[in-house]
């Protein structure tokens, strides 16, 4: 699998444990992203970019805590994406 595929799939995974299907209306509104549910996932533009506007459209909504929940999500396949592909919100 696609480690950017893996990585939105399991921040989306993630974020659905918190806030339900919410979280798939949101990475919908991701420019590039197309989701049917968390292991129906399509990146269609930058994927550095989309990874990095999923973060971002979930901390627009429930700030900070958001981000750090999507740090949780990736790190474990962070290993999988080149450390210059990952986007700065993701770093520690």
């Amino acid at each position: 699998m696609d480690p950017y595929v893996e990585a939105i799939s399991r921040i989306i995974k993630e974020q659905q444990s918190i806030i339900g299907p919410v979280a798939i209306d949101q990475a919908n509104k991701v420019t590039g992203l197309q989701v049917g549910g968390a292991d129906d996932v399509k990146i269609t533009g930058n994927k550095k970019e989309v990874l990095n506007n999923l973060v971002n459209q979930y901390a627009k909504l429930f700030g900070r805590a958001s981000i750090e929940v999507c740090k949780e999500a990736f790190s474990s396949i962070a290993g999988k994406i080149n450390p210059t592909e990952v986007p700065d919100i993701l770093k520690n």
